[in-house]
């Protein structure tokens, strides 16, 4: 019969957009053109969907995207217990040094432990408090990506303010990189010796506000350098 011969009918969900922050490649100026006005095409979107919203949060979501992100300094580096914040090279490095770093290599086992200070700055002519309620990263040593994590608490960024969001990093050089031991000693005081400016050290992050309509996120990743606020060292914040 008709009814017999009737095909049910599937329901399919559409799955949630996360922004993909692995194996991103360089892209050309051509490419680059068209993921701004991507991201212009989303945020003209964004503001239409929020207009029956307010103006409160159409100004919270362009306060946001207005912040000047850097990462202001590293420090605190301590690799398989060694102290290498006081270390600039490997000749530098105690006997009793090197013989836990032995140690270590051995076990195949070579954990860093450091603290990443990341600096936001609301431009004072902003004039409206930016907030972000999350903040996504990943971690890259040498620009290669290594461990990542979620900041999830709301921060406040008043105009004219630098706001300081310190993040403690730990990761096992052994599964990230190759090499002998004093190899990864390099490689860990390039990130977090004495020596070190952040210049082997970047973010790779996704800022989230919170509006009446839902948490809405950055469009793509951001990169978070080291450089000087309006200066050229760097890049600072890439899209």
């Amino acid at each position: 019969s008709p009814a017999s011969r009737r095909r049910p009918v599937r329901s399919f969900r559409r799955p949630a957009y996360i922004p993909s922050m692995s194996n991103r490649t360089p892209i050309s100026r051509s490419d680059r053109k068209t993921t701004h006005a991507a991201s212009a095409f989303w945020c003209l979107a964004v503001a239409g969907s929020l207009a029956g919203s307010g103006c409160a949060t159409l100004q919270q979501f362009a306060a946001l995207r207005q912040v000047d992100f850097r990462l202001a300094s590293v420090g605190g580096g301590r690799l398989a217990g060694v102290d290498v914040s006081r270390v600039r090279s490997y000749s530098d490095l105690s006997g009793t040094d090197l013989g836990r770093l032995a140690l270590a290599a051995a076990r195949r086992e070579m954990p860093l432990e450091f603290t990443v200070n990341i600096e936001g700055l609301n431009p004072a002519e902003n004039k409206v408090t930016a907030r972000m309620v999350r903040l996504q990263w990943v971690l890259l040593l040498q620009d290669k990506e290594t461990i990542s994590g979620v900041i999830d608490q709301p921060i406040a960024f008043p105009p004219g303010r630098p706001a300081i969001i310190p993040m403690t990093m730990q990761l096992d050089l052994f599964k990230f990189f190759s090499g002998s031991a004093r190899d990864l000693v390099n490689i860990a005081l390039d990130a977090a010796g004495p020596g070190a400016q952040g210049t082997r050290v970047s973010l790779r992050a996704v800022p989230t506000i919170d509006t009446p309509l839902g948490r809405i996120s950055y469009p793509n990743p951001i990169t978070i350098v080291s450089r000087t606020f309006g200066g050229a060292q760097g890049a600072g914040l890439r899209d």
